[in-house]
């Protein structure tokens, strides 16, 4: 089965260290949230109508021409995996903590063998379209999350108003339905105390910024995730634009923050990028914070050349190989926090090491 090779894998495609400014940007995603006409809202059905969807979803996606157009989706009940198994889809970003908690019969997703297209069903909407890429292609992501939308649509009534566009559960979704985002890796900006300002400003102009796993999340290891705040008025199109002007701007900014470092701090910044690697390669203990704040100096050294001898793509997998579930799935037994604290830091040592 598809998602049981996910979920056993740590690697994703958009982990691959891919893509444009790919040394900054981790990932880009565009989400589409859509519902259906005459079936209410997920909180408000029935468990027979949300199985309804999931099959109705499952028939579309196992159709030839949408195969051929799409590729291998594969629709599993979300009450069929364990607790633990959908966390690790959490950690991995393909569905999100609420899918993940709601997972009673006809919560469903549907997926792609490859990670980058995923579709949550019954979630907080009928349906969460969502194309994840490596590096900065946003507009790549949006192209491909609205070749599934017509996809559905071509088979699926959606709830549309001519005045108010898509409808949806939360009001701050209506109109276009996206929310469209990147993920990436400020580290000398938040050095030099850059950082705040610069993310202070972008709630100005229509853009949020959150944590790794997005709403409700705090930035751990200098990992920053900025997504468009406004989806009614503006179209898919100028969304996207915006969002990747400002996200070069943001790049340009950060490229500036470490020629500074290189040039003025140097001897400094090399000896906290060498003390970040000798406690990963070296400490029998190691929390997720700790993890996250010494992985992103290392990222940090491999970027500037300082260290060579470490791929971005073993860094980029250890965001998932160090997250609490997918620790316990390697173990093969639930584990305490000073368990997987132990076995955290024996993980990152053998893989820097190796």
């Amino acid at each position: 089965m598809i998602i049981q090779s996910i979920i056993n894998r740590p690697y994703s495609k958009w982990l691959e260290g891919s893509g444009p400014y790919s040394d900054i940007v981790i990932s880009s995603r565009v989400r589409l949230a859509r519902n259906l006409l005459e079936v209410p809202f997920p909180h408000l059905m029935s468990e027979k109508q949300a199985q309804k969807v999931v099959n109705q979803v499952a028939q579309i996606v196992a159709e030839k021409e949408v195969r051929q157009g799409l590729g291998n989706l594969e629709v599993v009940d979300l009450s069929e995996l364990s607790a633990l198994d959908r966390q690790i889809l959490v950690e991995k970003h393909l569905i999100s903590p609420k899918h993940a908690e709601n997972a009673g019969r006809g919560r469903g997703l549907a997926i792609r063998d490859d990670e980058a297209i995923s579709i949550m069903i019954n979630e907080e909407d009928h349906l969460r379209i969502q194309c994840l890429f490596s590096g900065l292609q946003v507009n790549e992501a949006w192209k491909i999350a609205d070749k599934v939308d017509n996809r559905l649509e071509a088979h699926m009534d959606y709830a549309f108003d001519e005045r108010w566009g898509y409808l949806t559960v939360c009001p701050t979704n209506v109109g276009t339905g996206m929310r469209a985002s990147v993920m990436l890796h400020l580290p000398a900006l938040v050095i030099t105390n850059q950082a705040q300002r610069m993310l202070t400003t972008l709630s100005q102009i229509g853009l949020v910024v959150r944590g790794l796993y997005g709403e409700g999340t705090e930035a751990s290891g200098n990992l920053f995730q900025i997504s468009n705040q406004v989806t009614l008025g503006p179209q898919e199109e100028e969304i996207v634009n915006n969002l990747t002007a400002v996200t070069i701007q943001i790049i340009e900014q950060e490229k500036g923050a470490r020629q500074h470092l290189m040039a003025k701090a140097r001897l400094q910044l090399e000896d906290r990028i060498g003390r970040a690697l000798g406690l990963l390669t070296n400490a029998r203990i190691m929390t997720s914070e700790e993890a996250l704040s010494h992985l992103s100096d290392v990222r940090l050294g491999v970027d500037l050349g300082i260290i060579k001898t470490i791929d971005l793509r073993v860094l980029n997998e250890l965001i998932i190989l160090t997250r609490p579930a997918y620790l316990q799935k390697l173990a093969g037994q639930e584990m305490n926090a000073g368990a997987r604290d132990i076995k955290r830091a024996a993980i990152i040592a053998e893989k820097l090491k190796g």
